[in-house]
């Protein structure tokens, strides 16, 4: 089971990643973070994309159809993930349960040109399901 730093790593071997980083949407703090960061600055990022993350959550309009408790355990976010696009990049915010209270998430900045977004989003995904926090 990989932990943030070896999960970061991980999504800097995709094909056209700028940079990733674990963000805790609550507080809007980078847990852990690797490679650049979109317009240079780190902290600015996480914010950002935190408060991203906090809308697309706090949404009931997002929301499972049905789902009043968070997800099948209550504890899992409302939203698997997020994904957007600019005319040269991508960013994917990937929504990670946990057996706490699953505020945090992955973030991929990705090059539109080098990327592959099917193969990024998958394996983002993947990372989130194995990442131990701790």
């Amino acid at each position: 089971m990989p932990g943030i730093d070896e999960s970061l790593l991980q999504a800097m071997r995709l094909p056209g990643a700028r940079g990733a980083a674990v963000v805790d949407w609550i507080s809007g703090l980078a847990l852990g973070a690797v490679g650049d960061a979109p317009g240079g600055d780190l902290e600015a990022a996480a914010a950002e994309t935190a408060e991203l993350a906090r809308l697309a959550t706090e949404s009931g309009v997002l929301a499972p159809a049905g789902d009043d408790a968070g997800g099948a355990s209550g504890k899992e976010p409302p939203v698997q993930d997020l994904i957007i696009t600019n005319s040269d990049s991508y960013h994917l915010l990937r929504f990670v349960t946990t057996t706490f209270d699953s505020t945090v998430f992955l973030h991929l900045w990705l090059d539109r040109g080098e990327g592959n977004l099917a193969l990024a989003r998958i394996r983002l995904a993947e990372m989130a399901d194995r990442l131990v926090l701790g």
